[in-house]
Protein backbone atom coordinates (compact mmCIF):
# COMPACT_ATOMS: atom_id res chain seq x y z
CA UNK A 1 0.00 0.00 0.00
CA UNK A 2 1.67 3.11 -1.43
CA UNK A 3 1.10 5.81 1.39
CA UNK A 4 1.61 9.94 1.27
CA UNK A 5 5.39 10.60 1.16
CA UNK A 6 6.03 14.08 2.18
CA UNK A 7 10.53 15.15 2.40
CA UNK A 8 11.29 13.12 4.78
CA UNK A 9 9.17 10.10 4.86
CA UNK A 10 11.95 7.71 3.67
CA UNK A 11 15.13 7.57 6.14
CA UNK A 12 17.83 5.11 7.08
CA UNK A 13 21.06 3.49 5.85
CA UNK A 14 20.81 -0.19 5.50
CA UNK A 15 23.52 -2.09 3.67
CA UNK A 16 22.78 -5.36 1.69
CA UNK A 17 24.31 -8.00 -1.21
CA UNK A 18 23.30 -8.23 -4.75
CA UNK A 19 22.83 -12.00 -5.22
CA UNK A 20 24.01 -13.99 -7.99
CA UNK A 21 20.53 -13.65 -10.01
CA UNK A 22 21.18 -9.31 -9.52
CA UNK A 23 18.53 -9.15 -6.84
CA UNK A 24 19.06 -7.28 -3.19
CA UNK A 25 16.70 -7.09 -0.38
CA UNK A 26 14.64 -4.23 -0.07
CA UNK A 27 14.19 -3.00 3.35
CA UNK A 28 10.92 -3.71 4.51
CA UNK A 29 10.58 -0.27 6.18
CA UNK A 30 10.79 1.41 2.93
CA UNK A 31 8.58 -1.16 1.11
CA UNK A 32 6.07 -0.24 3.42
CA UNK A 33 5.97 3.29 2.71
CA UNK A 34 6.76 3.17 -1.15
CA UNK A 35 4.24 0.44 -1.75
CA UNK A 36 3.77 -3.43 -3.51
CA UNK A 37 5.70 -1.87 -6.94
CA UNK A 38 7.94 1.09 -7.31
CA UNK A 39 10.04 2.13 -9.77
CA UNK A 40 14.07 2.52 -9.68
CA UNK A 41 15.93 4.70 -12.43
CA UNK A 42 19.05 6.38 -12.95
CA UNK A 43 20.51 8.97 -10.85
CA UNK A 44 22.59 11.81 -11.13
CA UNK A 45 25.94 11.77 -11.87
CA UNK A 46 26.78 10.62 -8.97
CA UNK A 47 26.18 6.97 -10.42
CA UNK A 48 23.66 5.63 -7.93
CA UNK A 49 20.02 4.35 -8.35
CA UNK A 50 16.59 6.26 -7.14
CA UNK A 51 13.73 4.50 -6.49
CA UNK A 52 10.59 6.27 -6.50
CA UNK A 53 6.71 5.18 -5.23
CA UNK A 54 4.41 4.87 -8.35
CA UNK A 55 3.37 8.40 -7.27
CA UNK A 56 6.06 9.92 -7.09
CA UNK A 57 7.40 8.10 -10.73
CA UNK A 58 4.56 9.94 -11.97
CA UNK A 59 5.61 13.29 -10.42
CA UNK A 60 8.78 12.65 -12.22
CA UNK A 61 7.54 11.62 -15.68
CA UNK A 62 4.60 15.12 -15.07
CA UNK A 63 8.32 17.25 -14.86
CA UNK A 64 9.78 15.49 -18.18
CA UNK A 65 6.55 15.81 -20.28
CA UNK A 66 7.35 19.50 -20.04
CA UNK A 67 10.73 19.65 -20.91
CA UNK A 68 11.16 22.04 -24.07
CA UNK A 69 13.68 21.51 -27.04
CA UNK A 70 16.56 19.35 -28.50
CA UNK A 71 18.01 18.88 -24.91
CA UNK A 72 14.90 18.39 -23.11
CA UNK A 73 13.84 15.64 -25.30
CA UNK A 74 17.19 14.23 -24.89
CA UNK A 75 16.85 14.36 -21.15
CA UNK A 76 13.24 12.94 -21.47
CA UNK A 77 14.45 9.94 -23.38
CA UNK A 78 17.84 9.14 -21.27
CA UNK A 79 15.21 9.35 -17.59
CA UNK A 80 12.58 7.30 -18.93
CA UNK A 81 14.87 4.41 -21.16
CA UNK A 82 16.77 3.66 -17.86
CA UNK A 83 13.89 3.36 -15.07
CA UNK A 84 12.16 -0.06 -14.49
CA UNK A 85 9.24 -0.84 -12.15
CA UNK A 86 9.86 -3.80 -9.86
CA UNK A 87 8.12 -5.69 -7.58
CA UNK A 88 9.35 -7.24 -4.44
CA UNK A 89 9.41 -11.18 -4.31
CA UNK A 90 7.91 -12.44 -0.90
CA UNK A 91 11.19 -12.24 0.53
CA UNK A 92 11.77 -8.64 -0.22
CA UNK A 93 13.98 -8.80 -2.98
CA UNK A 94 13.80 -6.94 -6.13
CA UNK A 95 15.56 -7.49 -9.56
CA UNK A 96 17.93 -4.51 -10.12
CA UNK A 97 17.89 -5.25 -14.19
CA UNK A 98 21.58 -5.30 -15.99
CA UNK A 99 21.81 -1.90 -17.25
CA UNK A 100 21.50 -0.30 -14.16
CA UNK A 101 23.47 -2.24 -12.09
CA UNK A 102 26.02 -1.17 -14.65
CA UNK A 103 24.97 1.86 -14.35
CA UNK A 104 25.47 2.61 -10.38
CA UNK A 105 28.35 0.28 -10.71
CA UNK A 106 26.49 -2.35 -8.32
CA UNK A 107 28.40 -5.87 -8.28
CA UNK A 108 28.51 -6.93 -4.43
CA UNK A 109 27.92 -4.58 -1.46
CA UNK A 110 25.40 -2.01 -2.18
CA UNK A 111 23.89 0.96 0.43
CA UNK A 112 20.17 1.34 0.07
CA UNK A 113 19.36 5.26 2.11
CA UNK A 114 16.15 6.79 2.40
CA UNK A 115 16.24 10.26 0.68
CA UNK A 116 13.14 11.78 1.54
CA UNK A 117 10.35 11.04 -1.14
CA UNK A 118 12.57 8.60 -2.64
CA UNK A 119 14.96 6.10 -2.02
CA UNK A 120 18.40 5.74 -3.38
CA UNK A 121 20.93 2.68 -3.97
CA UNK A 122 25.11 2.84 -4.20
CA UNK A 123 27.37 1.00 -4.52
CA UNK A 124 29.05 0.63 -0.87
CA UNK A 125 32.20 2.14 -2.21
CA UNK A 126 30.70 5.05 -4.04
CA UNK A 127 28.70 6.07 -0.64
CA UNK A 128 31.51 5.83 1.54
CA UNK A 129 33.18 8.33 -0.48
CA UNK A 130 30.18 10.91 -0.54
CA UNK A 131 29.59 10.47 3.14
CA UNK A 132 33.25 10.76 3.92
CA UNK A 133 33.59 13.56 1.13
CA UNK A 134 30.30 15.62 2.37
CA UNK A 135 31.47 18.72 4.65
CA UNK A 136 28.38 19.88 7.11
CA UNK A 137 29.86 23.33 7.83
CA UNK A 138 29.54 24.11 3.99
CA UNK A 139 25.68 23.60 4.04
CA UNK A 140 24.63 26.92 5.54
CA UNK A 141 20.69 25.19 5.74
CA UNK A 142 22.20 22.92 8.34
CA UNK A 143 22.37 25.38 10.80
CA UNK A 144 18.62 26.34 11.03
CA UNK A 145 17.97 22.64 11.15
CA UNK A 146 17.24 21.42 14.41
CA UNK A 147 19.67 18.83 14.78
Amino acid sequence: METELDACSMTGTYYHNVDAKGRINFPAKLRELIGETFWIARGTSDRFLSVYSSEGWRDVLRQVKDLKGPQGEKLRRWICSGAAEVTPDKQGRVLIPAALREYAGLDKDVVVLGAGRKAEIWSSERWREMDEAFDPTCAPQLEELCL
